[in-house]
Parts: structure tokens; C-alpha cells; sequence
């Protein structure tokens, strides 16, 4: 086995070492928390530790595959074949579907994911004639989830008084009754959803302590990334598989924990020591991806925090360039100037497209920034886009691969039952899930043989019906002895999805077409590399496991492409580029305005900015907007508080910001330079046209007859405003009354030429 601990500093070779109880590790940004769990689990392989008693959590499939590739580098490829290493939800699955008999499941019981479950909800909401602006399906499936990760069950939900009351301050009463039938609408179609992978294995090891200790057994060794991460479930799980031996290690960040959202509990990680008494801690605080300046600036932001594990975080690279903070004229604004920036940087340095990424607090904001982007020919990527696996036709052949494997899937039956068309309308539909719903049965048992249940149809209906079932069980039949791509192929063709698709000859069309036989390929070559890794057998039930558990951060992604990268802060948690702009740092938006009433809720909305700022290896540049359009109109804004917290040696701001007080920390400042203020400014930002070159004269619209020295209080030479512009000067004007026109250089969108009647400027006096 290579020498691994040659390649470890002090501390970070110290925590690999002990072996003697509970381990926190808490592990500053860029810290290389990764090399140390890999290196862990290194360590106990070579000291005796079998793989099959190491169980490694992350919470991303990529985390998991980087970590078993660094494994194989310096141990053996073999030997991470049989560690249980990947996300806690499949980790949780794969133990769930050995041991489902212990809880009332089938063994090949699939897996709704959120899509699934709010359609779910919906019909639920409509069945009981709710009204669903009042019962939001997003709302009730977040309480449902929220309750979940808290492990309250549906029954224990509807008899806790305190669940009841705040339901019906919020004027949902009815939730907990939402809540009952969707768990029994999940049981009954032998289904899990994402949070039910969490609470029926802490029921599981409650109920079933002879399985309990038959893991506890077995897995010697648990480690746990991203620990700041867990919720209450994740949490209770790692305790209970390690009371007895406390071989338990655990890796995270208190200053990275923002998802709470998600149930994430930073208290997890705040408390470990009250949870493991004899814990020992080892602090990684040497930075290994940023500059001093952003390290420093980092740190001075995240000390206004009260609920943290204190640690000096410090680089050891160069000093590097100060943040750089500039204030924008409106949204629009804001997004040339990001945009001029990365042609200057690209243009003075040697830096490509792929080495910057644009960061926002919400998913809203990229519009803007693409437009932009387009408009200068700047080629980008958009991180949370719709996933391959998302798009209509993989799910809807995925559907059809659900019923087979579990004809009880009312979801997917629902999605399949009349497509391709044949005839079994909505009305159709609504009676068989009625009947299903009234003698307490699943969607298939009434499908399958409707007569029993007295369903009210025609015998043409009933016919269609027939066939459909035939068609199901046919494929079912055939799925006992085809391997995966060979039943995916039946069913495509067989089921009319392939002709449906080849008949539609638009572009659109065309690549349907080619996504669903991408499908086959991936089917193809999860079974080949599964085959490859030493599996005896790879069923169709395993390919569905894969997909269903795919993460955020496990969608498709070129990350060879020379592109810019746009994505909310939350999904840039884990990655690193050279140039990090952070856009739209205004109050109510960073730190959003929903977490004001709570001091706790504005920490973790300062440690997104902490996150957001560490993605920086080389700069960081910060922006905000004095107006921004939202909520359908143009609305002025002021800077965040949090840009306040950072210390002002480590920022420089392009004249004078002044910055609000919060309560949560200093008292107000402003900072200044000993340039003159101006309402747009960045150092060396020019004004540029569409294809980034500089253009010092406007394009030609009229001839020189028609051009005017001024028009009403408007003359050339004028600076002028523009609620999306900014601040520009007037070159010339021409026209007269409904035809007036300007035109304007602004100092980062280009020259425009702009019809008076509704360009609305104002004067800069």
C-alpha cells in the first residue's frame, strides 16, 4: 500500500491516526477534509479492518465516487468493492430492502422522488375537495418531509396537540389528515419516498433490535461526511449502529451548515462532545485553495456568528487580491458589469471561461445574468438545470420500468396508464383511483381486475383496460429472464413510446428520441461496469435504485466545458473556482428576508455568504444593485448588513458605500477610498458593445440632418439615468414629438438608442 501519511500535514495525519473513540474532525474550507476521510478509511484497511465492516456516509453519490477512486489509488481496487461507502439514502435502501419483510414492504419497492410525491399530495388535496391555494402541495409536502427527518410519524403527527395548533395558525388544520392518507397511499403502493429511506430504518433498528445488532456487528467502523449536514434522523441512525463499540468519525464544517431547510441540525455537530463524552477533536485550519486576503476576509466575516466551534482558518498561498465590492444601478446593470468584468479578466489574464463562476442567492436572479451573457457571446452553464433523468420521456419509460418491477406504483401508473393514448381516459382514471381509495386497496388491484370492485364503465373501457393490464403483465412475465437493457428495449417498443417519438420529426422530437436511446446506453452501462466490479447479477431493480437516488449534485454535467458557471450558493457548496463573483448582496435578498425575525436564521444566512466567499481561489468580487426588479416591478434596494461584518482591510470598494446596521453585529460603517463616488464603478470596466469590443461612437440610426442639441430639458453632453442602464451620457438626440430619440453610452451596457416617450430617464444634477 502507498506511504499515504507522507502526503498529510501534522493535524490532518493526527486525526487519521487515532483509533482510540469518537473522532470529530472539524475541517475549515479548503481544509482537504476529503483526504483525511480517505486516508481514515486507508489507515483501518491496513490495520486489519475488513471493507465489508467500514461504512462510510457522504451525502452525494460524486463524494462517495471520489473517495472510493482515491481509495483504489493507493490500496486496491477490489478491496473498495465491498466497503459500504455512498449516500446515507442509499446506504439506508440497500439495508432496507434486505430487511423489508420486517416492516410490512416487499423487497422491490420503488422510490418516489419529489416530483412523485407532490402529485401525490395534489390528488390528495383535490380528492378531499380542499382548496389548494390554501393547501399549497409545495407547503403541506415540506411539513410532511420536515415531520418525516423529525421522525413523527403520520399517527404520532395527528395525535401531537402542537402539531394541530400550529396547523391551524397557518389555516391548514387539515394537514395532519393529508399527511395520514399519503403514508397510506405510499404503503399501499409498496413505495418510499426520500424521507421515508430515513424514518423506516430508524424504525427498523427501534423495532427490530435483533437487526439492529446484527449491523451494529458488522459495521466496525462508521464514518460520516459533511456531518454539519445531518438531520435528526442521520443523526440517530449513526448513534445507534455505534453505542456499543463508539468507532465513530466524523468530518464537517459548522461554518458551512446551510440547510437547514432540509432538516439539516448544525446542533449535530455543536453537541457532538455532549453525544460522545470521550470524543477527541482535531481542528484542519490550513487553507489549501484560497488567498490570504480571501481566507482572512472569510474569517472576519463568519467570527459574528455566537453559534460556532471556534477555529483560525489560514492560508499559506500568496496574499492575493482584496474582495472587490461594486455597487450597480439596477439589476441590469449589475449583470453588464459582472459580464465586462470577465472579458477584462479573461482579456488582461490567462484565464478561461470555466474559471469563474457567478453565484445568487436565488434561482430567480440567472435570468437576467443569461440574457446578459448571451448578449456578449460569453458561454455559460446553468448548475440545478433540469436533469437528464427529469426530462418527460426518461420518466416517462422510468414509469413504466417502476410498474414492472412493482405493479403498485400508483404514480407511475398514473403516468403510463394512457400513454402512449389508448383510450382510458381522465374520467376513466378518476373512477379507478376512486375505487382504490374507497376499499383501502392500491391502483393495480382494481386496474387488474376492475369487475371486483364494481367499477362503473363501459364494456369498450373495459376492454382498453384489459389490454393495458395484459401489456403489464407481459412485460412483467418477460423481466424474469431479460436482462435490463433487453426488458427497457421490449418496453420501448412494445409499449408504443417508440413510435410515438419517431413520428415526431421536429428538432424537439429528434432529441426525445435520442435521450431515450441515451437511456438504453445508460442502462447498458450501469449493468457493464456492475458486471465489471465482480457482481454475479444486475437486475432492473438495481438501475431504478441508482436513478431514484441520484442527487443535486449528481446531475449530468460537462465538467470539461469552457463555460461560465451560474448557481445558487447552496448548489456551489463543495466546488472551487479561480473567480467567484457573488451577485446581488442586497438586504431582503442576502440575507433573505424571510429569516429576519430569527437571530439563529440570519446565522445560517452569514454562513451561505461564508460559503459563497471560500469558493474563491483567486478573487472574489462582490455586487449589488441599488435597484432591483422583483415582483413584477422595479423596487429600490440598499446593501447587505453582512457586507458590514467583513473587516474593511480585506475589501476594496469603488467609492462610497455607506452599509446598515443589523443588531447581530458592529455598529454602522461605511467604507470608502480615495476615489470619487459614482453610482456604477469597477476598476478598469469599460464601456463595451454586445461582442466586448470598445466602441467609442454610436452606431449611425438617423442621418446627421435629424440630430438635435436637445429635446424638452434633455441636451447632449447630459448624464442621464436608466432604471435598467444605469448612469450614461447623452451622445446625441433626434426626433421630434412620439419619435424622439437618445442616444446614450452607458458605462457598461454599450450605447443604446432609446425612444424618449419611454425610456423615463433622469437628469444626474
Amino acid at each position: 500500500m502507498k506511504d499515504y501519511l507522507l502526503e498529510l500535514n501534522d493535524f490532518q495525519r493526527e486525526a487519521v491516526l487515532y483509533d482510540d473513540g469518537p473522532s470529530l474532525v472539524v475541517a475549515g474550507a479548503g481544509s482537504g477534509k476529503t483526504r483525511v476521510l480517505t486516508y481514515k478509511i486507508a489507515h483501518l484497511l491496513q490495520n486489519g479492518y475488513q471493507p465489508h465492516s467500514i461504512l462510510a456516509l457522504t451525502f452525494t453519490n460524486k463524494a462517495a465516487r471520489e473517495m472510493k477512486e482515491r481509495l483504489a489509488a493507493i490500496t486496491d481496487e477490489y478491496v473498495t468493492r465491498y466497503l459500504w461507502m455512498g449516500t446515507f439514502h442509499s446506504i439506508f435502501c440497500s439495508i432496507l430492502r434486505r430487511e423489508a419483510q420486517h416492516i410490512g414492504y416487499d423487497s422491490n419497492f420503488t422510490i418516489y422522488d419529489a416530483n412523485d410525491s407532490k402529485s401525490l399530495i395534489k390528488s390528495i388535496i383535490k380528492e378531499m375537495q380542499l382548496d389548494e391555494k390554501t393547501y399549497r402541495p409545495g407547503v403541506i409536502q415540506n411539513r410532511i418531509s420536515n415531520a418525516k427527518n423529525g421522525l413523527v410519524t403520520s399517527k404520532a403527527y395527528i395525535q401531537e396537540k402542537g402539531f394541530r395548533d400550529y396547523d391551524y395558525r397557518s389555516k391548514i388544520p387539515l394537514t395532519g389528515e393529508i399527511y395520514q392518507r399519503y403514508s397510506a397511499r405510499c404503503y399501499n403502493a409498496g413505495v418510499m419516498d426520500f424521507d421515508d429511506l430515513l424514518l423506516q430504518t430508524n424504525i427498523l433498528f427501534r423495532d427490530h433490535p435483533t437487526v439492529l445488532h446484527k449491523y451494529q456487528e458488522q459495521f466496525r467502523y462508521v464514518l460520516v461526511d459533511e456531518y454539519q449536514d445531518t438531520n435528526l434522523a442521520q443523526h440517530l441512525i449513526v448513534k445507534r449502529l455505534c453505542e456499543n463499540h463508539l468507532h465513530v468519525f466524523v468530518v464537517g464544517d459548522d461554518a458551512q451548515s446551510i440547510y437547514s431547510f432540509r432538516g439539516a441540525n448544525i446542533d449535530n455537530m455543536l453537541r457532538f462532545q455532549d453525544n460522545y463524552p470521550t470524543c477527541r477533536v482535531f481542528k484542519l485550519e490550513r487553507n489549501y485553495r484560497s488567498t490570504r486576503n480571501i481566507v482572512d476576509a472569510a474569517n472576519s466575516l463568519i467570527t459574528k456568528n455566537k453559534e460556532q466551534i471556534h477555529k483560525t482558518v489560514y492560508s499559506e498561498k500568496e496574499k492575493g487580491s482584496k474582495l472587490s465590492l461594486v455597487s450597480a444601478y439596477s439589476d441590469y446593470d449589475e449583470a453588464y458589469m459582472v459580464s465586462s468584468k470577465i472579458m477584462d479578466m479573461i482579456h488582461y489574464n490567462d484565464y478561461s471561461f470555466s474559471d469563474f463562476a457567478i453565484l445568487y442567492r436565488t434561482n430567480a436572479q440567472s435570468r437576467v445574468l443569461e440574457e446578459t451573457l448571451r448578449n456578449r457571446t460569453i458561454k455559460y452553464r446553468v448548475y440545478g438545470a433540469q436533469s437528464f433523468y427529469q426530462r418527460k420521456e426518461i420518466k416517462d419509460v422510468i414509469a413504466y420500468l417502476r410498474v414492472i418491477i412493482n405493479p403498485k406504483d400508483e404514480e407511475a401508473l398514473k403516468r403510463i396508464i394512457n400513454y402512449p393514448l389508448r383510450g382510458i381516459g381522465g374520467t376513466t382514471f378518476d373512477r379507478l383511483q376512486a375505487a382504490a381509495v374507497a376499499e383501502d386497496v392500491s391502483l393495480w388491484a382494481v386496474i387488474s381486475n376492475p369487475s371486483a370492485y364494481r367499477l362503473a364503465t363501459s364494456k369498450g373501457t373495459e376492454h382498453k383496460i384489459s389490454l393495458f393490464c395484459r401489456l403489464i403483465e407481459g412485460f412483467v412475465e418477460e423481466n424474469r429472464t431479460a436482462t435490463a437493457v433487453e426488458i427497457a428495449t421490449t418496453v420501448i417498443k412494445e409499449s408504443g413510446v417508440r413510435d410515438v417519438l419517431y413520428n415526431d420529426s421536429t428538432v424537439e422530437g429528434i432529441s426525445r428520441l435520442q435521450n431515450v436511446q441515451e437511456l438504453l446506453n445508460a442502462i447498458n452501462q450501469f449493468v457493464t461496469m456492475r458486471l465489471e466490479q465482480g457482481l454475479e447479477t444486475v437486475s432492473l431493480t438495481d438501475f431504478l435504485m441508482e436513478v431514484a437516488l441520484i442527487t443535486d449534485q449528481d446531475n449530468d454535467r460537462d465538467e470539461n466545458a469552457d463555460k461560465v458557471s451560474l448557481m445558487t450558493v447552496h448548489a456551489a457548496k463543495g466546488l472551487e473556482f479561480r473567480n467567484v463573483f457573488i451577485v446581488g448582496m442586497e438586504n431582503d435578498l442576502f440575507p433573505s428576508g424571510m429569516c429576519m425575525d430569527s437571530p439563529r436564521a440570519v446565522e445560517e444566512e452569514r454562513r451561505l455568504f461564508y460559503v459563497a466567499i471560500t469558493r474563491a481561489q483567486e478573487n472574489c468580487i462582490i455586487t449589488f444593485a441599488q435597484n432591483r426588479f422583483r415582483n413584477g416591478q422595479t423596487n429600490s434596494a440598499s446593501p447587505s448588513f453582512f457586507l458590514e461584518d467583513i473587516e474593511a482591510q480585506y475589501i476594496d470598494i469603488a467609492g462610497e458605500i455607506e452599509l446598515p446596521s443589523h443588531g447581530y453585529g458592529r455598529t454602522t460603517a461605511s467604507y470608502s477610498s480615495s476615489r470619487s463616488p459614482s453610482s456604477s464603478s469597477w476598476d478598469k470596466v469599460r464601456s463595451t458593445s454586445s461582442s466586448g469590443t470598445i466602441q467609442s461612437s454610436p452606431s449611425p440610426s438617423s442621418s446627421s440632418s435629424d440630430k438635435l442639441q436637445s429635446i424638452g430639458a434633455l441636451s447632449t453632453g447630459d448624464r442621464v439615468i436608466h432604471t435598467m442602464f444605469g448612469e450614461g451620457e447623452i451622445l446625441t438626440l433626434e426626433g421630434k414629438n412620439e419619435n424622439a430619440k437618445a442616444v446614450i453610452s452607458f458605462a457598461n451596457s454599450g450605447v443604446k438608442t432609446l425612444l424618449l416617450k419611454y425610456a423615463k430617464l433622469k437628469k444626474v444634477k
